[in-house]
């Protein structure tokens, strides 16, 4: 083939046809790299809440006589089983905890990990990789594995900490109906301080070295220099480890599960996930544990929405 005729087609230009398609395929593309996570938003997030929703509504009554034998049929029961949820004194006491402990441990977390990040933000660190690892290693014990290290310290008759407080002349009972939250509370503080440390100090590090510069060069100590300089430029990173954390804490789980086989102060309805659980596996009643799934969400969502708002608005006000 000549090289005139490999000129010729390249100059020829794109029929109609031949447009329509590649434009056909521009407004295409855009949609086919979002379909996964499309579908697998659908799949794991929208579709069980909606099964959620939907299995809530209805109830399971026994077709016996007098509840012996006999079948069971699932009817339309509207809102009963919300009812039921909310008029119980435990699944209510169970929000009451994790908002205690969420009120106490989620700002001393934060503050830690913060007061962390800062320093080793700061020059004056040596070794810093070596602390950093040392403090994010215990995020990466699972928290099934951190429960039972922590009720080994914590049960009276193994615990060295314990010896050691009663040769002191100290009666600590980390496990006492007053304490066992607080206890629950130093697990997730040992747990977590290190990965929200480490999602402060990267955003520590996006700051320009330059604004700290021109702070000092205005005679700002570096106290000064972390509060008002560095910690509204990382407000989007202190929000993200907020919002996670206090999510957290409503989901609380694995931690008071397992110690509940160690001290008897921790019941089945401890919190609201234990709940569920319990009125799903132990009371065998899907319908109400929904219902609690939904009415925790709710709750979850709605102080969310509470942090972001304030959020954005104290953002507002600083600039």
């Amino acid at each position: 083939m000549s090289s005139t005729t490999q000129v010729a087609r390249a100059s020829t230009p794109r029929t109609p046809g031949r447009r329509t398609a590649a434009r056909a395929g521009q407004r295409i593309a855009p949609y086919l790299f979002v379909a996964p996570f499309a579908v697998l938003f659908l799949v794991f997030l929208v579709a069980p809440i909606l099964l959620a929703l939907g299995t809530s509504l209805f109830a399971r009554k026994s077709a016996g006589g007098l509840g012996f034998g006999g079948s069971t049929q699932t009817v339309f029961a509207g809102l009963s089983n919300y009812t039921t949820a909310l008029t119980n004194s435990d699944f209510v006491a169970g929000f009451g905890r994790v908002l205690l402990y969420g009120v106490v441990q989620v700002p001393v977390m934060l503050a830690l990990a913060l007061a962390l990040a800062l320093v080793f933000d700061s020059a004056a660190v040596r070794f810093r990789k070596f602390f950093q690892a040392a403090v994010f290693v215990p995020y990466a014990v699972p928290g099934v594995i951190a429960a039972l290290l922590w009720g080994f310290l914590y049960q009276p008759g193994v615990s060295p900490f314990v010896g050691v407080l009663a040769d002191l002349g100290i009666d600590a009972d980390f496990l006492a109906p007053g304490t066992v939250l607080w206890s629950l509370a130093n697990i997730a503080l040992w747990s977590n301080t290190g990965i929200n440390m480490i999602i402060l100090f990267a955003a520590l590090q996006a700051v320009p070295t330059e604004v700290g510069e021109a702070a000092r060069m205005d005679g700002a100590s570096e106290l000064r220099i972390a509060l008002s300089v560095k910690l509204p430029l990382i407000a989007p990173a202190l929000l993200l480890t907020t919002l996670s954390s206090v999510i957290g804490t409503l989901q609380l789980f694995s931690e008071p599960n397992v110690l509940r086989n160690v001290t008897s102060n921790i019941t089945s309805d401890y919190t609201p996930n234990m709940a569920i659980y319990s009125a799903s596996s132990e009371g065998q009643d899907p319908n109400l544990a929904a219902a609690m799934a939904v009415l925790l969400g709710a709750v979850t969502l709605v102080l969310s929405l509470v942090l972001m708002r304030v959020s954005n608005r104290r953002n507002g006000a600083v600039s």
